[in-house]
C-alpha cells in the first residue's frame, strides 16, 4: 500500500506563511540599513564639510619649561578661530593648555609656538581647531 502526502504541490496556492516572514524582514532590514547609511553620511558631511579650521603637529621639541611645537593649520580664507594645544608630564599629568588664534585670509600656516608648562612636558597633542 501506499501514503498519502500531505504537502501541497509546489507553486500552486503562494508562499508560506514563513517565506512571507522572510521576504518582510530582507525589506525591513534594508530600509533599516538605508537609513543608517544616510545617518552616517549626514553626520560625515557635518563634521568634514562644515570644519573650517584643521591643523596637525608638525614635530615638537620638548623642554624643561616649555614645549616647542611646529603647527600647520589649514583653514578657508578669511576664516578665524583658535587651536587648543596641551602637554603632559611622563606621569600622564596634564602639565601645559593653551589657545592659539589664528587670523586672516591665509589658507595655509605653519607656526612654531612655545607652549608654558609647568613641569617637564613630554608630549604635544592638538586637541581641536574651531572656528568664531
Amino acid at each position: 500500500m501506499s501514503t498519502a502526502s500531505t504537502r501541497l504541490p509546489e507553486g500552486r496556492y503562494g508562499r508560506s506563511s514563513d517565506e512571507r516572514a522572510d521576504h518582510r524582514l530582507k525589506i525591513a532590514g534594508a530600509v533599516l540599513a538605508a537609513l543608517l547609511l544616510a545617518l552616517v553620511g549626514y553626520f560625515a558631511y557635518h563634521y568634514v564639510g562644515q570644519n573650517k579650521i584643521s591643523a596637525e603637529v608638525i614635530t615638537f621639541e620638548p623642554g624643561k619649561d616649555a614645549v616647542r611645537i611646529h603647527l600647520e593649520v589649514r583653514k578657508d580664507s578669511g576664516a578665524n578661530g583658535y587651536c587648543t594645544l596641551r602637554s603632559q608630564a611622563e606621569s600622564g599629568a596634564e602639565v601645559g593648555r593653551a589657545d592659539f588664534r589664528f587670523d586672516g585670509d591665509a589658507t595655509r600656516i605653519d607656526k612654531v609656538l612655545t607652549l608654558r608648562t609647568t613641569a617637564p612636558g613630554t608630549t604635544a597633542e592638538l586637541l581641536g581647531c574651531h572656528a568664531d
